[in-house]
């Protein structure tokens, strides 16, 4: 339950402390005192969106501050999930600083704001006015369905399976569309496989082969002039290794009696070994060259092959060509594996689907379980809060796909009378009669809920007379198992609470503050009694106001 609340710095509020107590709490004030305000700053904890047009004082930041008391819900596991300090007094806190941005806290524990959201979820329900036109949205009416039924945990199974089934769907939609695609490419792509593999391209060939060709195309040059060089060095009338062989032979004689003529017959000696070499090289060079026209032209096609290939692909290698023809292989594997990978998800979408039907058919059945019950109750409610002829049934039906919250759909019918024929209750209902079936509806489900707090601002809207205490005792029965504050203008209501806050603002100096006090028992009188009479107390007023405060 809420134990205190604590705001700085927002809208007309300086400074504010208040606490709280279990039972029912009544809060009044005159319209525009701020119980708007005080209702807008709470919503900050429970993790709305924040406005820095909201700071009083736009110099300085604002913060909100909630502690609750959650020793009996059940909430160390969500703690521990969270990596958050479990305390059986535990705060909400959010500061928003002057350029709008906002902090928040879980017992001083930095969280962002889903966090917080959740959190604050499973402790309070503030319940404005507007939140009347839920009652009309066919998912608002499943989920009260839902909470009556207390089978969250079913719930949760079948949202957890039913997400991966549809993830495993989406996936095999992509798969199926991808597998077509690729068996319409695979002609094509194996046609280009087959050029490159039947061209047994090989590594650096290209390179080879046109040196090769290179030889060819000048063959008869190139062995006109080795011819010529090994004539030069060795078959002349007086060849060059003859003549240069008796040079050594000369600078050998002088070696022994010359010293420096030892290092130029050393280097003449090795010159003359080298042309040796060069020579015979020559020779066997001169015996591999041959003019070969058939082989030029192999090696002319072999080339235009791969020009043609390279052009063909748009690339510059014969390496580019064989990277080519690997990612072709790829290909063409993947699109005749995709048949495999296509069964394999379909029998695990089947065998998801499975586990879907069975969740759903059980969700399907507790809600079944329970609707009759919610019709009588909330029929008799109905009749409680002043429309004895009002009727209310949920028409339930069966969706012919699964949906994100299972294979029911339901609709709220009403009626207010006797003539009229339940219809749906987003056209028949009026706001009065709306805001009725919701405090039904709040009443049916609370116990089922499990929450600790709920706000009510006005849910006696549209009521008066001997109705608004009916609807005070339904708020009283209501906090007999949890924290109830109620905002009202009806001192039927007012009357019932426990404790009793009234909301008023004052001008000091140049601004105007909003204060909230727990009223005593005098204050409380006279507080209930301008409620009856207005501003003007009479002395009617008074005590009648005392003789609603007797059954207190």
């Amino acid at each position: 339950m809420l134990k205190s609340l604590s705001i700085r710095n927002y809208a007309l509020i300086q400074q504010l402390d208040i606490n709280f107590n279990s039972g029912l709490s009544i809060i009044s004030g005159e319209t525009g005192a701020g119980k708007s305000i005080i209702l807008g700053a709470l919503s900050l904890i429970l993790g709305q969106r924040a406005d820095k047009q909201l700071l009083r004082n736009k110099e300085k930041k604002c913060v909100v501050e909630g502690t609750f008391g959650i020793k009996e819900y059940k909430l160390q596991v969500y703690f521990r999930d969270n990596d958050l300090d479990y305390e059986e007094l535990t705060t909400l806190r959010r500061e928003i600083n002057s350029s709008g941005k906002s902090r928040a806290f879980i017992n001083d524990t930095p969280v962002n704001l889903n966090i917080l959201r959740d959190l604050s979820l499973r402790l309070i329900d503030i319940h404005s006015q507007h939140e009347n036109l839920e009652l009309t949205n066919n998912l608002f009416q499943l989920n009260v369905v839902d909470v009556f039924a207390r089978h969250s945990n079913l719930v949760e199974d079948y949202i957890v399976i039913y997400k991966l089934y549809r993830e495993l769907e989406k996936k095999l939609t992509v798969l199926n569309n991808t597998a077509r695609q690729s068996k319409q490419d695979l002609d094509y792509f194996q046609f280009q496989f087959n050029r490159l593999e039947e061209a047994h391209l090989e590594s650096c060939e290209q390179e080879k082969l046109e040196e090769e060709l290179k030889t060819l195309n000048h063959a008869e040059e190139i062995k006109t002039n080795l011819e010529k060089v090994s004539f030069i060095l060795a078959n002349d009338e007086n060849p060059l290794l003859a003549r240069l062989f008796e040079t050594v032979q000369l600078l050998g004689k002088l070696k022994s009696y010359f010293s420096k003529a030892g290092e130029l017959y050393d280097r003449l000696e090795s010159s003359h070994i080298e042309l040796k070499d060069i020579a015979v090289e020559i020779e066997q060079l001169d015996e591999e060259v041959e003019h070969n026209p058939s082989r030029a032209t192999e090696v002319n096609e072999r080339l235009d092959l791969i020009y043609s290939l390279q052009q063909k692909h748009r690339v510059e290698t014969v390496d580019e060509l064989i990277s080519i023809k690997e990612e072709l292989q790829k290909k063409i594997d993947e699109v005749t594996s995709y048949d495999i990978e296509i069964k394999k998800l379909e029998k695990e979408l089947d065998s998801q689907k499975g586990k879907l039907k069975n969740v759903a058919a059980e969700l399907h059945k507790s809600r079944l379980s329970v609707i009759p019950e919610m019709e009588s109750h909330l029929t008799g409610m109905l009749r409680q809060l002043g429309m004895p002829n009002g009727k209310f049934r949920i028409d339930h039906k069966k969706t012919d796909n699964y949906t994100p919250t299972g294979i029911d759909k339901v609709i709220f019918l009403f009626s207010a009378n006797k003539q009229s024929d339940l219809q749906d209750i987003s056209v028949v209902a009026s706001g009065g009669e709306l805001s009725r079936v919701m405090l039904s509806l709040k009443s049916l489900i609370t116990g089922s809920s499990g929450l600790p707090t709920i706000i009510f601002d006005e849910i006696d809207s549209g009521v008066s007379g001997d109705i608004a205490d009916r609807v005070g005792n339904i708020l009283t029965e209501m906090a007999l198992n949890m924290q109830v504050i109620n905002i009202t203008h009806l001192p039927q209501i007012a009357s019932k609470g426990k404790n009793h806050y009234k909301v008023y603002k004052k001008d000091e100096g140049a601004s105007t503050n909003t204060y909230i006090k727990l009223l005593n028992t005098e204050e409380r009188i006279e507080e209930i009694a301008k409620l009856l009479s207005g501003k003007e107390l009479t002395d009617a007023a008074l005590k009648n106001a005392r003789e609603l405060l007797k059954n207190v």
